[in-house]
């Protein structure tokens, strides 16, 4: 291993524990950081890269955000950097979770702790709807991929289309345009 790669390494360890710690909301909140920091800031990736991330990330089993560490530490600092990016968004949630569960019967009903966590629910929606819309403007930047958002919108909404089967018809109509555009462009 390379010197740069331990540096690397450690930057990414650091920067996905601070987020675990900090970041209340879940995996939009998270992106919306990772987008900030690396994206904006740092150039480190552009927000398109981000974007196939998400969804290659969502795709898979498991924690979506997990499942985008990996990658995104992947993409920066090879296995190394995967493996320090995972261990560092899971391990504050380890500590923490440890921590909540060794004092859970006094927290349960202690009316101070139930008004901050209220607080921080209200305060999370808007984080997470800012990285909905930021990464929503590049993901649905034309009319096709705004046809289908809004058709796997209806599907989930009205009819309780499971996830997976929305990804699946997701990436099938996303490929049967594909096509069709070669289609049209080689005729």
């Amino acid at each position: 291993m390379k010197k740069g790669d331990l540096k690397q390494g450690c930057m990414l360890f650091a920067f996905f524990f601070k987020i675990g710690c900090f970041t209340f909301g879940g995996g939009w909140s998270i992106l919306a950081q990772m987008e900030r920091e690396f994206v904006d800031k740092k150039k480190a990736i552009t927000k398109e890269g981000l974007l196939e991330m998400v969804a290659v990330g969502k795709s898979l089993p498991g924690i979506m955000i997990t499942n985008i560490s990996m990658l995104f530490g992947y993409h920066l600092g090879g296995v190394f950097g995967g493996a320090c990016a995972v261990l560092g968004i899971t391990f504050p949630a380890i500590l923490i979770l440890s921590v909540i569960t060794y004092f859970y019967n006094a927290l349960k009903s202690n009316y101070w702790c139930h008004g901050a966590l209220a607080g921080i629910q209200a305060a999370v929606v808007p984080i997470i709807a800012s990285a909905v819309v930021s990464l929503g403007k590049d993901a649905l930047a034309g009319k096709k991929g705004k046809a289908i958002c809004g058709l796997a919108f209806l599907l989930s909404a009205c009819l309780g289309v499971s996830n997976i089967r929305l990804v699946m018809l997701g990436a099938a109509a996303g490929l049967t345009l594909l096509l069709a555009q070669k289609k049209k462009g080689g005729a």
